[in-house]
């Protein structure tokens, strides 16, 4: 948008209004939803309550068994980043940790209703670069921030306080400063040429040309800022590496000045950020003893999802090459087909696939170069060498910023249609906001939609979880007092019933029993999800008869029912010493 073109009361006013819709829509959303899933959200909402209640960074689940030391309770985030926690135990420290997932959900609401502000930006410096019309450019920007207010998988992770809307939110800020830096750097360096070819009494003196330029005070704000940027995304999501490596080539391909220059454009941003990193780097060498999150390379090698799982067969390559080479090939379609469609085009349609069908053109432009470089490693990687994993989420919680491309790339398609079927059937009124207003007129009640099936499989959990720990005091295996118990939902148990929880690896009774002596554990409780156990034990061989279900029964003392929330539920005790 034009710097003429609007002034800056209708640009403040347009953010108070995008921000306000947008906060709205997310709070509806997250009162829908009573308990979190999937589970990851419930381990950051559950570590920040730890966190409150004095005990640090620790975990009551022990999820996986990829990162030494393996002991329960542990310290937190072996695998995830830490800051989605530490930006929730702000408001929970505030309003308490009696209700723990709702004070968690008041950092995830307000960082995602920044989200469409941040979209508005991107659509007026799309509208000023095309050079747009007023009206045009306004329709643009301003449609750019209700379509991300109301597109579904924006709405639905503003209401679960993970990672997701915390890293769209860095990604889109860095990005946008990334153009401007660039754009800073063109224009002095058009500045400085024009110094150089000017006469004598307009051209600089002295040894000022052969040094590198410095855009005004050093170092430069925007380059720290910058860094600040990448800095608290890395502590938000691993997949920030892509957003550095998106910055190091827009400074060295697209940014002008000597080589020298563009080095320091790279280096300033990526000293701070590690500045930011290094605190966790620390901690995690006294953790887990290894500075950098762990298991990257063993998820990579993954042959099945339940592989984070794993406890005595962990993933290796040895194991990952014996597949084959016409399953690897299956792995890594899959891995595609799943990050394009099941995340997406089917969570954000139609929007997003007519933002990915414009995308080779749209996508071309200047003031969206960074999020579409960003968007294609991130893509790339997580589909290619991380096939599997992608399948449980790896891909989906970095992907906030690229609905947000998608959303612009598909209104600016729908406004180069409209104004084309304007021209031939001669209309003379705007008709530029026909294309927004079909986008958030088809968006909305899909995205009423996804909330609500959201809404009830966590009231289902929520149900489910609420009845277990009386069930199984019924039953005579107290939850208080079994100590660590191995389920196959560790995180949702631990964080529901306050009891360490370990997860159960999809391997034999005998993996599984020399598990439960290892931590001393009891009681195995088993959730039918369609994986191997509970069935495993009809022929488990001799361990298998070391598992000896225990009956559960509801308030009423009778046998559970189908349709009960302990319907799917399994308790058995471990017997053998």
């Amino acid at each position: 948008m034009r710097v003429n073109a609007v002034s800056r009361r209708e640009a403040w006013l347009s953010v108070g209004a995008i921000f306000a819709i947008a906060l709205v829509v997310r709070v509806v959303a997250a009162a829908a939803v009573s308990f979190p899933v999937p589970e990851n959200t419930a381990y950051y909402a559950g570590v920040a309550r730890n966190l409150v209640e004095g005990r640090g960074l620790i975990s009551d689940s022990l999820w996986s068994y990829g990162t030494q030391p393996l002991i329960v309770p542990r310290a937190a985030f072996e695998v995830w980043m830490p800051l989605p926690s530490l930006l929730a135990a702000i408001p929970m420290a505030i309003l308490g940790t009696a209700n723990w997932f709702r004070a968690a959900q008041v950092a995830s609401v307000l960082v995602s209703s920044a989200i469409p502000v941040l979209a508005w930006r991107f659509g007026a410096d799309v509208a000023a670069e095309l050079g747009l019309p007023v009206g045009r450019a306004r329709t643009l920007a301003v449609g750019s921030g209700l379509v991300a207010a109301g597109l579904g998988p924006l709405v639905l992770y503003g209401a679960l306080p993970d990672s997701t809307a915390l890293f769209a939110a860095l990604s889109l800020a860095a990005c946008l400063l990334m153009t401007r830096i660039v754009a800073r750097e063109a224009a002095a360096e058009a500045a400085h040429e024009a110094a150089r070819g000017g006469d004598a009494t307009s051209t600089p003196v002295g040894p000022w040309l052969d040094r590198p330029r410095l855009d005004g005070p050093w170092p430069d704000r925007r380059l720290i800022g910058l860094g600040l940027l990448l800095g608290l995304a890395v502590l938000t999501r691993s997949e920030a590496i892509w957003l550095g490596l998106t910055w190091a080539a827009m400074a060295w391909l697209w940014t002008p000045g000597s080589r020298r220059r563009r080095l320091i454009l790279i280096a300033t941003p990526a000293l701070v950020a590690g500045l930011v990193f290094a605190p966790w780097v620390a901690r995690n060498a006294f953790a887990f003893g290894t500075p950098l999150p762990g298991q990257t390379i063993s998820n990579a090698l993954f042959a099945h999802d339940y592989d984070v799982f794993a406890y005595q067969n962990p993933p290796s390559l040895a194991g990952y090459l014996a597949q084959g080479p016409v399953a690897l090939l299956g792995q890594h379609l899959g891995g595609i087909a799943h990050n394009l469609l099941n995340v997406l085009a089917i969570p954000a349609f139609p929007v997003s696939v007519l933002g990915l069908l414009a995308l080779p053109w749209t996508g071309r432009l200047r003031a969206l170069r960074p999020l579409v470089l960003a968007a294609a490693l991130t893509f790339a990687t997580t589909s290619l060498i991380f096939p599997v994993a992608t399948t449980s989420g790896t891909f989906l919680h970095a992907a906030g910023a690229i609905y947000v491309l998608l959303a612009i790339s598909c209104l600016m398609s729908l406004d180069t249609l409209v104004v084309g079927i304007g021209r031939m059937r001669h209309w003379t009124r705007p008709v530029a906001w026909i294309g927004p207003g079909l986008a958030i007129a088809v968006i909305l009640p899909l995205c009423g939609v996804t909330v609500t099936g959201m809404a009830r499989q966590s009231d289902d959990v929520r149900a489910r979880y609420g009845a277990l720990p009386a069930a199984m005091s019924r039953a005579g295996v107290p939850l208080e007092t079994a100590g660590p118990v191995i389920t196959n939902n560790p995180i949702w148990l631990a964080e529901a019933a306050r009891v360490p929880s370990l997860a159960l690896p999809q391997e034999s009774p005998d993996a599984v029993l020399a598990l439960a002596h290892r931590f001393g554990v009891k009681i195995l409780v088993v959730r039918e999800d369609g994986s191997k156990w509970p069935a495993i034990l009809v022929d488990g061989g001799t361990a298998a008869l070391c598992f000896q279900e225990v009956p559960l029964a509801d308030n009423s003392g009778r046998k559970v029912e189908a349709g009960s929330p302990l319907a799917e539920f399994h308790v058995f005790r471990i017997v053998c010493p």
